[in-house]
């Protein structure tokens, strides 16, 4: 221990980051900035001042401590283990930087006790069934037609993109004039706008008559003309500017949830003694789900419809065997019945 650099946790995680930033994404970054946050806060609790001092008995009580919800934004009892598996794997590479620099042995980065995962524990369990997605869209296109919430639900929905990609598009990026409209996705990290995959995510995607007239009534109506902080006109804005990461995921927590659609409420609640009826609760809702659960829908509904993998895969930027693993969500029975379609011909 007497060879190593006395370094206080918090201040290793940002040498850390500072380092990733030369050789990761954007977003890979603050995940695991968030990833790490928990870990400096064990410390703290364990008065752990100095990464010299942790040890591998450390790791494995960090791992209970993380596994049962320990951490004060933790918002379940017990993280799901592929969150945990996610949330270590981070924490190895962390401290292998923290070796390479001299603040923890060697060796240390090997007794972070990953667990062993089940091909159930690496796929999340969340999803929504692509039927409940139509009449969320039809509420909208009655009761408030071209609206941003309409906007953002309607061009998930369509084009299966992820939250990232809904956030980057710029009024120059659709094509509403022509006979075949279309938006395309772009990938401008250094305005703010990156993509998951860099520049292999861009994509033209074709989009109908009816999408394109929802995009251009916003447009020329609700749709507040601002720029942002780069002199761009961004599709989706607020007061500040280009909408942000949350804004987009609030809106669809907000409209997956039963009650707001007029379903009633599948959970026994009473709606007007309900938190998650208030617009910054929409995630108390057992039902509520994110915009990744939209995009697995989206691949459901294709896949069910017939579409050929290839051109999901394209459509959606998402290689065959992730549309497999990690989207198509589709009972064995509704899988069955696809592979039964496409041979009794």
């Amino acid at each position: 221990m007497s060879d190593l650099d006395p370094l206080p946790p918090e201040d290793a995680v940002d040498l850390y980051l500072d380092a990733r930033r030369d050789d990761a994404a954007k977003w890979t970054v603050t995940s695991h900035k968030y990833r790490l946050r928990p870990f400096v806060e064990w410390c703290r609790e364990a008065g752990i001042e100095n990464l010299n001092e942790v040890n591998g008995r450390d790791l494995y009580e960090y791992r209970v401590w993380r596994r049962e919800g320990g951490y004060s934004n933790a918002n379940v009892e017990e993280l799901a283990p592929a969150t945990l598996e996610s949330a270590l794997q981070t924490l190895k590479r962390f401290l292998k930087f923290a070796a390479d620099i001299e603040a923890v042995p060697e060796d240390l980065y090997t007794k972070v006790p990953i667990p062993d995962l089940s091909k159930t524990d690496e796929v999340s369990d969340s999803k929504i069934p692509p039927e409940r997605i139509p009449p969320i869209l039809d509420y909208l296109d009655r009761y408030e037609y071209a609206s941003r919430d309409h906007v953002v639900v309607l061009v998930l929905w369509h084009t299966g993109a992820r939250l990232g990609g809904v956030r980057s598009l710029d009024l120059r990026d659709l094509d509403l004039d022509s006979n075949s409209p279309a938006i395309e996705f772009h990938h401008r990290p250094d305005t703010d706008t990156p993509l998951k995959n860099d520049e292999a995510s861009e994509r033209h995607n074709r989009i109908n008559a009816g999408v394109a007239q929802v995009l251009e009534d916003f447009i020329e109506g609700p749709r507040r003309e601002i720029t942002d902080d780069y002199g761009r006109r961004p599709l989706v804005t607020t007061t500040q500017g280009r909408a942000c990461r949350g804004t987009i995921r609030e809106t669809v927590y907000k409209w997956t949830r039963p009650c707001f659609v007029g379903e009633g409420c599948p959970h026994g609640r009473e709606i007007e003694e309900c938190e998650a009826t208030a617009f910054k609760k929409s995630t108390k809702c057992p039902s509520s789900r994110s915009p990744h659960d939209f995009r697995k829908a989206r691949v459901t509904k294709y896949r069910n419809d017939g579409v050929a993998r290839e051109i999901v895969s394209d459509r959606l930027n998402a290689s065959e065997d992730v549309l497999d693993k990690h989207y198509d969500r589709a009972s064995k029975r509704r899988r069955a019945e696809r592979r039964w379609d496409a041979i009794d011909r």
